[in-house]
């Protein structure tokens, strides 16, 4: 059954294809076709005969009407799946779309990466799968934020193996107010999500004593704490804006003690009674008089 490690995976790669391309093209030093064009891909394909074969993701790279490279991605916590599965997966895909096709696995269990990174016999003369494997011993443990930050796939996926190095989650974290990607948070809940108990704790103790929201359960709370009194206090500001203006426009003088009371002021019900009385004021203290009784 899929866990939340295999599904924030899964997500990840989904969010961010060239995730793929990357690791095999940079980490480990595949040739790929040079194309900026990366897809996903239906990741149930068939063997049009009876069944569907179904993968945790398909991308290709190249157009449409002529892929010039397939990928299929693979997230093994296990050795449940039989290693025949993914060279049958390469072969159809390969009939499928009749370009070359690369098999990545991710494992971050080193005994399931050392299972899939034998080579693959599949029962066909002459057909070998040799699926690559990104195991344990493969991500790197980034500590320095600037590179964390220019690869937050391979960051999260760093805090999930090498999470226990304080040095490497205070790298993520960092990497995270650094960066310009729009979906920086999501790199939070992918990290999180894989990651094991005690390496959740150490990201909670590190991302919370920062100002950057994270959407960890634990962090959710806090940081939806913060949301709604931030969005008090700027209701808050608002209104003692308009009481100003009000009394702006109708021409009474406003001296600075009077301002920084109203400006201090955080009840929104007392702000609000200031408001009605400033449109029909026909001197300051009417704003403040016994009826209103209240100080800000």
């Amino acid at each position: 059954m899929p866990s939340p490690r295999h599904d924030a995976l899964v997500k990840m790669f989904e969010h961010r294809p060239e995730l793929a391309v990357e690791i095999l093209r940079d980490l480990m030093g595949v040739e790929l076709p040079d194309t900026p064009l990366v897809r996903l891909e239906n990741t149930t394909f068939n063997t049009r005969r009876s069944d569907d074969i179904h993968a945790d993701m398909v991308l290709v790279l190249g157009p449409s009407q002529d892929p010039a490279h397939a990928i299929i991605v693979e997230i093994q916590q296990d050795k449940s799946k039989a290693p025949r599965q993914l060279a049958r997966y390469a072969a159809v895909l390969w009939l499928m779309l009749g370009c070359d096709v690369t098999v990545l696995v991710i494992c971050p269990d080193r005994a399931t990466a050392a299972y899939y990174a034998q080579p693959i016999e599949s029962g066909l003369t002459g057909y070998r799968l040799q699926a690559l494997v990104l195991g344990p011993d493969s991500i790197p443990a980034l500590t320095d934020p600037q590179e964390a930050a220019a690869h937050l796939g391979l960051a999260a996926m760093s805090v999930m193996v090498h999470g226990r190095d304080r040095k490497v989650v205070e790298a993520f974290a960092a990497a995270l107010t650094d960066t310009d990607d729009d979906h920086a948070l999501k790199y939070t809940e992918y990290a999180y999500s894989m990651a094991a108990p005690e390496v959740r704790r150490l990201m909670e103790e590190i991302m919370t004593s920062t100002d950057w929201p994270v959407y960890t359960p634990f962090a959710r709370e806090h940081f939806g704490r913060g949301l709604e009194q931030g969005k008090a206090e700027g209701k808050a500001e608002g209104e003692a804006r308009a009481v100003l203006l009000v009394l702006a426009a109708r021409g009474l003088d406003v001296p600075e003690d009077v301002r920084a009371r109203i400006i201090a002021c955080t009840d929104l019900a007392q702000l609000e009674t200031w408001t009605t009385r400033a449109a029909t004021a026909q001197a300051l203290e009417e704003l403040f008089d016994e009826a209103g009784g209240q100080q800000g």
